[in-house]
């Protein structure tokens, strides 16, 4: 392998296809350990596409020789510190998309946070002790787990980035 710093993002990106393509194996199969092979595909995709996130964010600060060219997590490069210190239009955008909570990037970025923390049991609603009869039921849903389409869409999102990147990175 080459060891050019847009290998890595190219690597991951591939990686997360094999594992969304594996997760549609999984629901399509129906055996019993279907659920099991799903939750193990997710984490896997959530990963890689982490991973090439990070790829990307090590191509921009090792073209521009910015400092934390060699961090270790993606949150220690997309920060107002290191867009300040080596400011740059290509950390500028995926600074700005990590930081507005509705895009896919700040998504993505909270749902591998999600990965690192512990199973809680749902909220339960107090109830009145002079009741004891009554039980109070919360109508809350659960939060859905995040859907194969949905995590495609964040690679494929995350690809053309790295192309459209890559373009304005080439030194001519």
């Amino acid at each position: 392998m080459a060891h050019e710093l847009y290998t890595r993002t190219n690597q991951k990106i591939y990686f997360a296809g094999l594992s969304l393509d594996s997760w549609r194996k999984a629901e399509a199969s129906g055996s019993l350990n279907a659920q099991g092979l799903i939750q193990a595909e997710r984490e896997a995709s959530l990963f890689h596409l982490y991973g090439a996130l990070l790829g990307l964010c090590h191509e921009i600060a090792g073209y521009y020789r910015s400092p934390g060219a060699g961090a270790s997590r993606v949150e220690l490069i997309l920060s107002r510190s290191v867009l300040d210190a080596a400011p740059s239009p290509e950390l500028a955008e995926l600074v700005e998309l990590a930081e507005q909570g509705e895009t896919w990037l700040a998504s993505l970025l909270q749902a591998y946070a999600a990965l690192f923390e512990p199973p809680r049991a749902p909220a339960k609603v107090k109830t009145d002790p002079r009741q004891p009869l009554i039980e109070a039921v919360s109508l809350d849903e659960p939060e859905p787990a995040l859907t194969r389409d949905e995590l495609e869409l964040w690679r494929q999102n995350l690809k053309s980035l790295a192309l459209r990147f890559r373009e304005s990175l080439t030194e001519w």
